[in-house]
């Protein structure tokens, strides 16, 4: 699975891993009963939270539960799981958005679909989930459009960007994205008056996904010749580290202007995961834990003598390179027949190679929050 928000299992206190596994599997589950078994494989960590800010502006009611059989990816154990309009607007956000990523791997001409017959069947894929996206949305009266023409303006954007090009002139698309989804919850879930706070939310939330996926495969990029927004605008890893910086803040303080019915789960996704996860692609991880990497500390390690860390601010090392999409496909249903997406430690991404933590580890916790103040959201919170 893909996506910038990967929550460590030590920070989801009370009852919210189970909340989060269930907005998981519903956007699984909902993208099978829509879409097919197939359709599962576009399942991300990032499409379940337009599923969980349309419940959080609700009143919590049994009907938005109910109880899934065994699955593979849970151990086989049952699970209680999200459903309803969120999670089909998810499933709806996630196709549309997979078929982007499709779009993206053959431009670039990656693995197997350097081979043309593999190509061609791949943009038949893509736009079958465009079209599967499409009538899902138009279901629950979500225009896809702006998600579909974000993609296509990506693409031009990027062929003519260059040494000069503002940044975020290449992020813009992506923002307008996430934008129009996150202010469709206020939509779903009856509060107008949330549009615009989720709307910046969302907006900014794009920003900073495609600012993270930059910085992380630049590396990788570089090695394979591949096109990346920060080599192609020349843009450096400090500026890129302020405006990651001043997207997380703009988020929560969009969050503070939304009403919600029980913000919680939201509020440690968006409010600290995001945090987290600059901190991961940067370097400096905010988490203790073993497998999640430095010193526990919410700005990363630090040396006694007040010296930034070994190597901070360098590139890190290139990793190996992504893997084309059928055989990241190959490889993702091999973790799902072997449980290891669910019960590992840690595995290997199927399309990325980044290192994953498996989504059910229930390792002892870790002193992630050491040093936060508290606020009524949450009880690991600097930013009440």
């Amino acid at each position: 699975m893909f996506g910038i928000v990967r929550p460590c299992a030590h920070r989801l206190a009370d009852g919210l891993r189970t909340e989060w596994m269930a907005h998981l599997c519903g956007l699984c589950l909902a993208l099978r009963a829509d879409h097919g078994q197939f359709s599962r494989v576009v399942t991300n960590y990032d499409g379940l939270i337009v599923s969980v800010l349309t419940e959080a502006q609700t009143e919590r009611a049994a009907r938005q539960r109910r109880t899934a059989g065994p699955c593979p990816l849970r151990g086989m154990r049952t699970a209680p799981i999200a459903r309803g309009e969120g999670a089909r607007l998810a499933a709806s956000v996630s196709l549309v958005l997979a078929s982007a990523k499709i779009r993206d791997h053959v431009a670039d001409g990656d693995g197997l679909l350097r081979r043309r017959p593999l190509a061609a069947a791949a943009r038949r894929v893509a736009h079958g989930w465009d079209w599967a996206g499409a009538r899902t949305g138009a279901e629950l009266g979500f225009d896809t459009a702006v998600l579909v023409d974000a993609v296509e303006r990506q693409q031009g954007i990027e062929m003519v960007a260059g040494p000069g090009t503002p940044l975020l002139a290449v992020t813009e698309p992506t923002e307008t994205a996430t934008a129009a989804a996150f202010a469709y919850t206020a939509v779903l879930a009856g509060r107008p008056g949330n549009s615009a706070p989720l709307a910046e939310a969302g907006r900014l939330f794009g920003r900073l996904a495609h600012l993270l996926d930059a910085v992380e495969d630049q590396p990788a990029d570089a090695a394979s010749g591949a096109w990346n927004p920060l080599t192609a605008t020349g843009t450096s890893r400090a500026e890129a580290r302020r405006l990651a910086d001043d997207a997380v803040h703009g988020i929560r303080l969009a969050l503070r202007d939304a009403e919600f019915t029980d913000g919680r789960l939201a509020h440690v996704l968006l409010a600290h995961e995001l945090r987290a996860s600059a901190d991961r692609a940067f370097g400096t991880t905010a988490c203790a834990h073993e497998g999640h990497g430095g010193s526990g500390a919410p700005g990363g390690p630090v040396r006694q003598d007040g010296g930034l860390p070994p190597g901070f601010g360098q590139q890190p090392p290139p990793r190996p390179g992504r893997r084309g999409f059928l055989a990241g496909c190959a490889v993702f249903v091999g973790l799902c027949c072997t449980c290891r997406i669910c019960c590992a430690d840690e595995y290997e991404g199927p399309w990325s190679r980044k290192k994953r933590e498996g989504c059910c580890d229930q390792s002892d916790c870790c002193d992630c929050c050491d040093g936060c103040d508290c606020c009524d959201a949450c009880s690991c919170c600097d930013c009440g």
